[in-house]
């Protein structure tokens, strides 16, 4: 049986038209970050101030090149054009600029995988394909032995990671390189694993 989310049923998308989703390459850098920007363009003023928008997408939108070689990165096209992307990690660094040390690998039984860099174009929002690559994360994290994520949340980000079952552990300031500090909420979900 075939359900939709209540997202889809806003804006239903014909089943031949949408996004098919496959594993980043590093020839997709530059379109991610293309997207990146235009997301944050387009999304973050609905949350932050003008100065907090132009910030992040100075410092929120480069790929993260590790994340893609690592093979955990997904982007979905449609048609020629990537409308998103987003993924899990097995490395400790949490979001861009956070204090752990980024390359060390995660042990799955005693702590979370990072669910990381999630974007969605803002003409393709509320259409399921944030949570389609959620459910990649948490499939593909729990077949590596996690049994939990972890994400730090832009507060635009918020409802789509409460709906899919995560819970709001704290808010925190995270201060961007010479600029403002963005609101942000570390949330965590357990993946089902035993």
């Amino acid at each position: 049986m075939t359900t939709t989310t209540p997202d889809e049923r806003r804006h239903p998308v014909p089943a031949a038209l949408m996004p098919t989703m496959r594993r980043a390459v590093p020839e997709d850098a530059p379109a991610i970050a293309a997207l990146k920007r235009a997301s944050v363009r387009a999304i973050f003023p609905r949350c932050y101030d003008a100065e907090q928008t132009a910030a992040a997408v100075v410092h929120l939108t480069s790929p993260d090149h590790l994340l893609i070689a690592d093979g955990t990165y997904v982007v979905q096209e449609a048609g020629e054009e990537i409308v998103a992307c987003g993924g899990w990690s097995r490395r400790a660094l949490l979001y861009p600029g956070s204090p752990e040390d980024g390359d060390r690998v995660l042990d799955p039984r005693a702590e979370r995988a990072r669910v990381r860099a999630m974007f969605v174009r803002s003409d393709w929002t509320r259409r399921g394909l944030g949570r389609a690559m959620l459910d990649h994360c948490l499939h593909d994290a729990a077949g590596a032995g996690f049994r939990a994520l972890a994400l730090m949340a832009t507060l635009p980000g918020v409802p789509l990671y409460t709906a899919y079952g995560f819970t709001e552990i704290e808010r925190v300031g995270v201060a961007l390189p010479e600029g403002p500090t963005l609101e942000c909420v570390l949330m965590h979900r357990a993946t089902g694993r035993r």
